[in-house]
């Protein structure tokens, strides 16, 4: 039986998508919608934890979100690159699921990994439309592409606010111990960024985005597209 999903969120590891968006994601999921993470790489590569606690992790945050589906390609941690393997892999991704809407990182960001996700979702939406590009998969066309922000925040086009569920999107950041600290974290963690308050610094991002528009908790987004209106009202 085929799956298919309203909004696929793409990550380059498992807490990229819940740092950036956890609460329109579970804002969306509460009314209805069908949404689905993809998780590029297993983060092997990370400091803090390992490949099964991230994955246990993934799964804990992803109920506490709702998450109609969640993935991971196994695609290599630090070695994202713009191959036709990986681009292929993405692009049969999004042909399985038949997104309306796609989101990914933004494209400047200090990880390269996350810069790197972001080429590589936005070449496989291009890729995903075409019928002679693997063919052996029906051909998918995404409506809109959403870029969100995980370390490094600009100028938005969008915002969605998520004071109502920003509960949720704390509660998901933390099932991620391995990598933010908290109980049950290994005791032998590395000091990296993210064990030095960082789910603090997000829920003061949050808060700062949504300022000036006089809400609470928000989250940004940049599309590429622009925007169509019928009339301005």
């Amino acid at each position: 039986m085929s799956m298919s999903v309203d909004i696929l969120v793409f990550g380059a590891h498992a807490d990229d998508a819940e740092i950036g968006m956890a609460g329109t994601i579970a804002k969306h999921a509460a009314a209805g919608l069908k949404v689905g993470i993809c998780d590029l790489t297993a983060a092997e590569m990370s400091s803090n934890g390992n490949v099964e606690l991230r994955k246990q992790e993934a799964e804990a945050a992803g109920k506490v979100l709702g998450l109609a589906y969640r993935s991971n390609l196994g695609l290599p941690d630090r070695r994202l690159a713009r191959s036709t393997e990986q681009l292929d892999a993405i692009t049969a991704e999004i042909r399985k699921l038949s997104p309306k809407i796609v989101f990914a990182p933004y494209w400047v960001d200090r990880h390269p990994d996350h810069m790197i996700c972001s080429q590589l979702v936005e070449e496989a939406v291009f890729n995903a439309k075409l019928r002679r590009y693997m063919p052996e998969l029906a051909p998918v066309t995404v409506q809109q592409t959403y870029y969100y922000f995980i370390n490094d925040p600009a100028p938005t086009d969008l915002l969605v606010d998520v004071t109502d569920v920003y509960e949720q999107k704390e509660q998901a950041l933390l099932c991620y111990r391995s990598q933010f600290g908290g109980l049950g974290a290994d005791v032998d963690m590395v000091e990296t960024p993210l064990t030095q308050g960082y789910v603090e610094r997000v829920r003061y991002r949050d808060s700062l985005a949504g300022q000036r528009s006089q809400i609470k908790y928000a989250e940004g987004f940049v599309t590429k597209t622009p925007f169509v209106v019928d009339l301005f009202r």
